[in-house]
């Protein structure tokens, strides 16, 4: 029962053997018999008709001796949109944690993640406690020193006239001891009023400066206890939607505790990373669009190329900004995105007919003018549903599409052309 499966697998393992690497050998004695067969004994006109036959047919059969069939195409370039395509994900344009800046407790209802806060609007309101009193206190420190000032400018004026009068009087007892009508300890005396005079001056001046440190000491006092109570009301710092509810009524809010975050999803930004050999074919405001994950597509500007590389990568993060009114866009979704650039000629293929020579280039077989195979490399633009796009190649040539596999370099073959994809 077994015996039959066993030499079946013997006659078509010799038979793949003899067609696979005694093709040659096979075909030459299939020949010979066709040629005996040819000059069996016979009818003598038939065999020498059959003679002039296979003398005719010779140079054909040498000519086409050793010729490869392969299927060909006629290519020629087309100019196209040599788009940069990256993958990536949307990205909210702003996105912030909103904090406390200072303890107390939470005194407002919360809002619930999902809404939607426009830019003021409150998000956490907390408890005043002390807060006011302080206020009211530091106003009335301020009005006191400010109530100083009239005082320690009228110190000032009257230390100003005295000096005014001293000078007066010295002015006079000089004259007079000259003339010999007034004694020297006169002179003496108005000299030291004088000097009294001034140093009068001196003292309401810094009497004067020490009322306005005073003054301006309660005046920052003031503005500190105002700014510690506008920290009891937290507010949205923009239009956006909550991603957290707010903090819970009645929880204990220290600095740096968290109250909401906030994020912006309009307009939103779609972020890609470009390899470095295609960074500069990326323009500042060039149009781009993407496929969204959904199947949506959106289309927007480039509007930030970063200027370093990631050390990991090698490659440049690009940011795209896309309107969102409708906030149909969500944060982190995939993408995959296309970068207008400059337009480029391009050949369409089927992407079985790339191969690899022996260095491992990518290219395409192609045949010349005398059916000799040859090997061009070529450079990936992109992937089409019908095909890819490759430059690298001339104008028109003629490409193996089939067969490629089979022949190497300086190889004769007999194509078969096929039209090129529309």
């Amino acid at each position: 029962m077994r015996l039959i499966p066993f030499i079946t697998a013997i006659l078509v393992t010799a038979t793949l053997y003899l067609l696979v690497f005694e093709r040659d050998d096979l075909i030459a004695f299939a020949k010979g018999e066709v040629e005996a067969s040819a000059m069996l004994p016979g009818d003598g006109d038939a065999a020498a008709d059959a003679v002039e036959d296979m003398t005719e047919t010779a140079p054909q059969e040498a000519e086409g001796a050793g010729a490869v069939g392969v299927v060909a195409m006629k290519s020629t370039a087309r100019e196209i949109d040599s788009a940069v395509v990256l993958r990536g994900q949307t990205k909210a344009m702003r996105q912030v944690e909103v904090r406390a800046e200072t303890s107390s407790t939470v005194i407002s209802e919360p809002l619930r993640k999902g809404a939607f806060v426009k830019a003021g609007d409150l998000l956490c309101e907390l408890d005043p406690g002390t807060r006011e009193s302080t206020l009211a206190e530091a106003r009335a420190r301020k009005a006191e020193a400010q109530a100083k000032v009239p005082e320690a400018e009228a110190r000032l004026e009257e230390a100003h006239a005295r000096l005014a009068e001293a000078r007066v009087n010295d002015n006079a007892a000089q004259k007079l001891s000259l003339s010999g009508y007034a004694s020297e300890t006169r002179r003496i005396a108005t000299e030291a009023a004088v000097r009294s005079a001034e140093a009068g001056i001196k003292s309401a001046e810094a009497g004067l400066q020490t009322v306005g440190a005073g003054i301006e000491a309660a005046t920052a006092a003031v503005a500190a206890a105002e700014r510690e109570i506008d920290r009891l009301t937290i507010e949205a710092p923009f239009d956006g939607l909550l991603e957290s509810d707010t903090a819970e009524l009645g929880s204990l809010m220290q600095p740096g505790s968290l109250c909401a975050t906030v994020i912006q999803l309009d307009p939103v930004k779609l972020v890609g990373f470009v390899p470095e050999a295609e960074v500069n074919r990326v323009q500042m405001g060039a149009m781009a669009g993407a496929e969204l994950i959904t199947g949506e597509r959106v289309q927007g500007r480039v509007t930030f190329i970063s200027r370093s590389a990631d050390p990991t990568t090698r490659t440049f993060e690009v940011e795209i900004t896309v309107p969102n009114e409708d906030l149909s866009i969500r944060d982190g979704q995939t993408a995959s995105i296309l970068i207008s650039a400059e337009g480029a000629q391009a050949h369409l293929l089927p992407q079985s007919a790339l191969t690899l020579n022996n260095e491992g280039d990518l290219g395409v077989r192609v045949v010349d003018a005398q059916n000799s195979v040859g090997f061009m490399p070529v450079r990936l633009i992109r992937d089409a549903a019908d095909g890819v796009w490759v430059g690298g190649l001339p104008q028109t040539v003629d490409i193996i599409v089939v067969g490629q596999e089979f022949v190497t370099e300086g190889v004769r073959v007999a194509p078969t052309f096929r039209e090129a994809a529309q």
